[in-house]
């Protein structure tokens, strides 16, 4: 016959058990799906990137979102771009992933640090590396010596303009705003000069979402 002590002991186990568990899980999706490489982990599934002093948070790779952020356009293959960010399908949602190198992307994230390695340009944001190229901006790997370069070779860019607000005119649902977002993002890289100039780019998505019927703002 058990004590007091040991009855009390029987079913404490089962009890600690579980809140362990629960615990574990409830860590696990606090730190999402969080990578590693020189930047810093600080919160749920983000990195903070102070290589050149770049000083921005962004995803960490292996993190899923539900949907894709404002302003994110199609680049070809499985992948979408972003505010600096690379995305792939994951199931419904979108996973955060590392691009590989040879993706060209049609204008630089609002935020990104110039560099001048070897006497060439090159442009820096959330990890990645990027050179121009004939359609926009291309994935390059590490150049050599981009680990020392001196800080009279890096210039930032000024701090980014605010995503625009988008107002459907005519009653349109979430979903249909969303889809009309990405259509007039892929329909704004076909736009002369919109593949090297941001502001271009810009201008043509909004032109395109004014004749659906959106304001933005």
């Amino acid at each position: 016959m058990l004590s007091r002590s040991g009855e009390a002991l029987r079913w404490l186990i089962p009890v600690a058990l579980v809140l362990a568990s629960g615990l574990a899980a409830a860590q696990d999706r606090w730190h999402g799906h969080g990578g590693g490489g020189p930047r810093t982990s600080v919160s749920i599934g983000l990195n903070f990137d102070s290589r050149y002093h770049h000083d921005h948070y962004y995803p960490a790779p292996g993190y899923v979102a539900h949907g894709l952020p404002p302003g994110a356009a199609y680049v070809g293959g499985r992948y979408w771009y972003g505010g600096g960010v690379w995305y792939e399908p994951w199931g419904p949602r979108y996973r955060v992933i590392v691009p590989p190198v040879g993706l060209v992307v049609p204008v630089l994230p609002s935020a990104y640090v110039t560099l001048r390695i070897g006497g060439l340009p090159y442009y820096y944001a959330n990890g990645i590396y990027y050179s121009a190229a004939p359609a926009g901006y291309v994935v390059v790997a590490p150049p050599p010596g981009a680990e020392v370069v001196p800080q009279a070779q890096v210039a930032m860019t000024p701090p980014p303009r605010p995503d625009p607000i988008i107002y459907p005119r005519n009653g349109q649902s979430a979903q249909q705003t969303e889809a009309d977002r990405q259509e007039c993002n892929r329909w704004a890289t076909t736009q002369p000069a919109a593949m090297n100039d941001a502001n271009i780019f810009n201008r043509a998505v909004e032109a395109c979402m004014d004749g659906r019927g959106y304001s933005m703002k």
